[in-house]
C-alpha cells in the first residue's frame, strides 16, 4: 500500500464478532501508512428486516404487532450503534490520520458487501473469519469465501489467532 500521495480506500466489514474487531485492528496496524491519504470505511450489514408482523386479531392485535415491529427496529438501531462504537474504540487506539466513513447496509451480507466495495471503488476489502468448520460452512455458506471470489477488489481475510 505504498505510493506517494495516493488515496487508498479500505473497507472493513464489521459485525458483532470479536473476529471482525480483530480484523479491523490488524488492518490499522498493517495496511495504513503515514505516506498516503487514506480512507477507512467501516461497513456494517444489518440482517434483512422481516416483513411487518400482521395479526388476525383486529385492532388490538395490530397494536401488539406494531409494538413488536417497533421493538425489532429499536434493537436493530441499537445493534448498529453498538458495533460502530466498538469499531471506533478499536480505531481510537491507533494514531493513524485517516478519513473515517461509516456505512450501514441492510440485506444479505455477502451481496451488500460485494456491492458496496464495487460502488465505493475500494482498493481492499478486509474481513474477519468466523472459523466455521467444513460442515457449517457448507450448510450456512461463508460470507468471506463468497466475497473472496466475487468482490471487485483484493480481499484480505484475517483469522483471529485464537481460532
Amino acid at each position: 500500500m505504498e505510493g506517494g500521495n495516493m488515496n487508498h480506500k479500505i473497507v472493513v466489514a464489521v459485525d458483532e464478532s470479536d473476529e471482525s474487531m480483530y480484523a479491523l485492528s490488524w488492518c490499522l496496524s498493517n495496511l495504513f501508512s503515514d505516506k498516503t491519504q487514506n480512507t477507512l470505511v467501516l461497513l456494517y450489514v444489518k440482517p434483512p428486516v422481516p416483513p411487518p408482523l400482521s395479526s388476525s386479531f383486529g385492532a388490538a392485535g395490530y397494536m401488539f404487532c406494531g409494538d413488536v415491529n417497533a421493538a425489532i427496529e429499536r434493537y436493530g438501531s441499537d445493534l448498529v450503534k453498538s458495533v460502530m462504537q466498538r469499531a471506533e474504540n478499536v480505531y481510537s487506539k491507533f494514531s493513524t490520520d485517516l478519513n473515517l466513513e461509516r456505512i450501514v447496509g441492510s440485506g444479505d451480507a455477502k451481496d451488500v458487501i460485494c456491492g458496496a466495495v464495487e460502488k465505493l471503488r475500494a482498493d481492499v476489502l478486509v474481513m474477519g473469519s468466523h472459523g466455521y468448520g467444513f460442515i457449517k460452512r457448507a450448510l450456512l455458506g461463508s460470507v468471506s469465501d463468497y466475497c473472496a471470489k466475487h468482490a471487485k477488489c483484493p480481499v484480505v481475510i484475517i483469522k483471529h489467532p485464537e481460532m
